[in-house]
């Protein structure tokens, strides 16, 4: 059976490629919400994609998991469309919306683009929010972000996984990348979706699936292969995300790509932190980045 059958009344996934994360649209009842909204380069098929969906109907709320670029970067175009449209972030981020802080919002960080927005209340862990006449429950997911909110609805044990579990892993951990240990967060995390023990997960990227131990199993020696090798976890990240820009720019000369690449605090931080013997101004004459297959 197609997982997505089992999904509850008006939930609808916008299932969308690299750059954006996955939109999931609620239209059932008087009002329409949205989780996740996408890559700033992606949103003007957002809009359309949206538009068509609601059918003339206009979008009342956008929630966000969490604040990577890659799922709050049509924020800005959502909320310009929809004025009126009501927008939830997780309360961890909301100093750094209000005062738009892109180091904090790791923007700057990663070399990635995500315009403005504003918000106009926060998604705290323990509350219940009404999408599509039904309530979802609120969970902090911290490790792949300290601020990761995930959503479930009990009744149809359907999650909204976000970056919190994937059907083939998880989300680059990047805390642990800088310093702050965050790998037993992702232990931790993956152990509340044990006890959740849904049947249909949304993910933040690809196809709508079931959960399974053999999924969990495999994310749990996936962590454990990183907690073990950290260097791993490491390539992997730099790997993501030059991968992402590439994917963002379309084309890139070699010389372009390491000016970039040496230029965002994430990577040399990155660099130093793991890979010391590889410097910037080697990186500068033109030695390749740290990211092999």
């Amino acid at each position: 059976m197609n997982p997505s059958t089992l999904l509850p009344s008006g939930v609808h996934v916008l299932e969308r490629g690299w750059l954006s994360s996955n939109n999931i649209l609620f239209v059932n009842g008087e009002q329409t919400a949205l989780v996740d909204s996408g890559y700033v380069t992606h949103s003007v098929q957002t809009l359309d994609l949206i538009g068509n969906a609601l059918r003339g109907r206009v979008l009342d709320r956008l929630l966000n998991t969490h604040l990577h670029s890659d799922h709050c970067g049509g924020n800005a175009a959502l909320q310009s469309r929809y004025p009126g449209i009501r927008t939830s972030i997780p309360p961890g981020e909301a100093k750094a919306v209000a005062e738009w802080d892109e180091e904090a919002l790791s923007y700057r960080a990663t070399g990635q683009e995500c315009l403005r927005f504003r918000f106009d209340d926060t998604l705290c862990p323990g509350m219940s929010v009404e999408l599509a006449e039904s309530a979802w429950e609120v969970h902090a997911a911290p490790g792949h972000d300290p601020h990761s909110v995930i959503l479930f609805e009990a009744a149809s044990r359907t999650l909204i996984s976000a970056d919190a579990l994937w059907e083939h892993g998880f989300g680059v951990v990047f805390p642990e990348m800088l310093g702050e240990p965050s790998f037993d967060e992702v232990a931790a995390t993956l152990d509340l979706i044990e006890q959740l023990s849904p049947r249909t997960v949304i993910p933040g990227h690809g196809a709508v699936f079931s959960f399974s131990e053999e999924i969990l199993r495999n994310a749990h020696e996936r962590l454990e292969a990183f907690v073990q090798a950290p260097t791993k976890h490491a390539r992997h990240a730099l790997k993501v995300l030059i991968k992402f820009k590439l994917l963002e720019a379309r084309r890139l000369t070699e010389a372009e790509l390491r000016s970039w690449f040496v230029g965002i605090p994430y990577s040399v931080r990155v660099q130093e932190r793991f890979f010391p013997e590889l410097t910037v101004e080697l990186l500068e004459q033109g030695e390749r980045p740290v990211v092999p297959s």
